[in-house]
């Protein structure tokens, strides 16, 4: 019977110091990202990860405590890279909110179906299924945190007048309602048959109909 994965307590792992280090660190989480894309979780052990990245074992428990605990930086990696890339700051000054928020669908749609991104989220699934600590982690780093970004973007839009919105979170939850077609079809390896003049044009149709929906009396 496998044992069923924890978050471990990140205060518990050294962070690097050097440049050394840091580079040390990054090449064990990439690798094990690789080997767990191509063979699964349970399939590479850290002698399979050292093998590849160069170094040793205790490095790993150097820096991330476990395997767990690696997978969980992994997690959190792809993570600030998301928000990096695709989940841009709202400024209400300078963005337009309707432009903001196709874009961000668009970006997200986009991110999607990119073979290497849905294969990690399947990968995320299936071992949050077997620790509710770790799927309540990957919840509140993940879903949440971008419900919360949307949420305050439409908090920043109704305090500037632009929309009327009394329960940000619940607007947010639903605006990304907007793509969950997509992202279970991606899931489950259903192609997706609309071409992306088709997508952009339903994601501006939905946008719009969620702005109208927020108008001010």
């Amino acid at each position: 019977m496998q044992e069923p994965l924890a978050h471990p307590d990140s205060s518990e792992c050294n962070q690097p110091q050097t440049r050394r280090g840091i580079e040390r660190r990054l090449a064990l989480l990439l690798s094990a990202y690789q080997l767990f894309l191509e063979k699964g979780y349970d399939a590479v052990s850290l002698d399979d990860i050292v093998q590849h990245a160069g170094g040793s074992k205790a490095s790993i428990y150097k820096y991330f405590g476990n395997k767990d605990g690696l997978f969980t930086a992994i997690c959190d990696y792809r993570r600030e890279q998301f928000f990096k890339d695709i989940c841009m700051p709202f400024d209400v000054e300078q963005s337009n909110l309707r432009s903001y928020l196709i874009q961000t669908l668009l970006n997200f749609q986009r991110h999607l179906v990119i073979p290497e991104n849905a294969a990690f989220l399947r990968l995320i699934i299936e071992q949050t299924q077997r620790s509710p600590e770790l799927a309540l982690y990957i919840h509140e780093q993940g879903p949440k945190h971008i419900q919360n970004s949307i949420a305050y973007a439409l908090t920043k839009a109704e305090q500037a007048g632009l929309i009327k919105c009394e329960q940000p979170l619940s607007s947010a939850k639903f605006y990304f309602g907007i793509i969950r077609n997509y992202e279970w079809r991606v899931l489950m390896g259903i192609e997706i048959q609309e071409n992306e003049q088709e997508i952009t044009d339903y994601i501006q149709y939905c946008v719009d109909l969620f702005l109208a929906s927020h108008q001010r009396d």
